[in-house]
């Protein structure tokens, strides 16, 4: 045996110990069953997290309006106080729609403004199916997705797709973890990883792009949100392992495309750190690994707490925009032919497909660059097979403007708005091909 091998049986041996190994056992699989093993609770089976979210939305309404409006006033002054509302010509423009979301919000809460705010498919149904539900989803989800994705799960997952990820999606293996944490994490934590990651030179620019539009994707505990608001709670394992599936293959596909095939495969300070390529050993290099991040892993309290602020800070920045962004899009929807317009560079696609509801499917893929949730709100009504296409949709398109293309802006990657709408565009035509012959078969 090597001196290699003996340093390496010597580290693994510093790592083995009962405490690492509960840690990365037990608390990985209470985060992952609190996400994807269904329960039944009071004659109703979901996930433990759906669950959990119903209970707190049973709470009385005053506590809820006064943590919406906490939550609002927070995340509209948080980039003023922060001093970064005029940072770019992004940050002020998010900016202005925080505010306008928090006028938005109060005027909800408190029966304030002109009467088609509260038209039922308006105002009340943004705040009834999305932002309520969404503002106590997001923090109560970091709290068991600190369990999944903080002691050791990701990275086991990681060094067994080495081999895939090079070929399939032309990135490094150690993106793995990225593309996993962004999916059942959140896409604004993985582009926040993903822009360390290149910055410390472990990406490429390329590989940077293709992590940050292909799999930062909105979290499984939006995804919950969705599949409540359309009734998909029953299949939920289905949709959401389908989703992710075909996520990734549309990122397969993409970076084999203009423009992310063209982007340059310079690192961000010219030099680089790639990845070590492991050929031999894998189940044991995967163990060493894992073990090493539950051995350097904060005690669970500390976690909690970092992760609790965390998905504080997150619902903050993101809920006003969505309230604002989304009733916006609602207004334009409902009283403008302008998403209708839209909808029909799709609609000879989705007519070929022979989708149910053709123009409404295609309207929907023209609103999903706006906001995510959008496409949801417009197939409330239709069938189960349309309902489960624009779900997939919503997740599998990645790109938006309220939220994750401002993000991806916001990070060093060079990243242009053409390039990213060019790149939704492609996104939502492949999504759209792959997804309905599944919803045909399996629905």
């Amino acid at each position: 045996m090597g001196a290699e091998e003996l340093s390496e049986v010597k580290e693994e041996k510093e790592y083995m110990k009962f405490s690492n190994i509960f840690k990365l056992s037990f608390y990985s699989f209470i985060g992952a069953f609190v996400f994807f093993i269904p329960i039944t609770f009071r004659g109703k089976s979901s996930i433990a997290l759906d669950h959990i979210v119903t209970i707190l939305k049973g709470t009385p309404p005053l506590m809820i309006n006064a943590y919406i409006i906490i939550i609002l006033l927070a995340g509209a002054f948080y980039p003023i106080v922060t001093k970064t509302w005029n940072k770019n010509i992004t940050s002020i423009v998010l900016t202005i729609f925080k505010l306008i979301g928090l006028v938005f919000g109060f005027m909800l809460i408190f029966n304030i403004g002109p009467g088609w705010l509260f038209e039922e498919d308006m105002g009340p149904f943004i705040l009834d199916s999305l932002i309520i539900p969404v503002g106590i989803l997001v923090p109560v989800g970091a709290l068991f997705l600190a369990l999944l994705v903080g002691y050791g799960l990701l990275e086991f997952i990681g060094v067994f797709m080495q081999p895939i990820m090079r070929p399939i999606f032309r990135t490094p293996g150690r993106s793995a973890i990225d593309a996993v944490a962004s999916f059942v994490g959140s896409y604004s934590i993985g582009l926040l990883v993903t822009n360390r990651i290149y910055k410390e030179g472990k990406y490429t620019t390329r590989e940077a792009a293709i992590v940050a539009t292909g799999f930062s994707t909105v979290s499984a505990t939006f995804m919950v949100v969705i599949a409540n608001t359309l009734d998909l709670m029953s299949i939920w394992n289905f949709y959401f392992w389908t989703s992710l599936v075909i996520t990734f293959t549309v990122t397969a596909i993409t970076v084999r495309l203009w423009p992310l095939n063209k982007m340059s495969d310079d690192y961000y300070k010219g030099e680089g750190d790639p990845e070590r390529i492991i050929n031999k050993n894998r189940l044991q290099a995967a163990w060493k690994e894992a073990l090493k991040v539950a051995d350097g892993s904060e005690p669970l309290y500390r976690y909690i707490f970092v992760s609790l602020k965390e998905g504080l800070v997150m619902v903050m920045s993101i809920l006003p925009t969505i309230l604002s962004v989304g009733l916006l899009g609602l207004l334009l929807a409902t009283y403008t032919p302008t998403f209708d317009y839209l909808g029909y560079i799709f609609y000879p696609l989705t007519y070929v497909l022979q989708i149910p509801d053709p123009l409404l499917v295609a309207k929907a893929s023209a609103i999903s660059i706006t906001e995510i949730f959008l496409p949801s709100l417009l197939v409330v009504e239709a069938s189960l097979m349309t309902k489960y296409i624009v779900a997939v949709l919503s997740v599998s398109s990645i790109l938006f403007f309220s939220a994750s293309i401002p993000s991806m802006l916001a990070t060093d990657v060079p990243l242009s708005v053409p390039k990213l709408v060019v790149i939704w565009f492609i996104r939502v035509v492949l999504t759209l091909i792959l997804v309905t012959p599944v919803a045909y078969f399996f629905l």
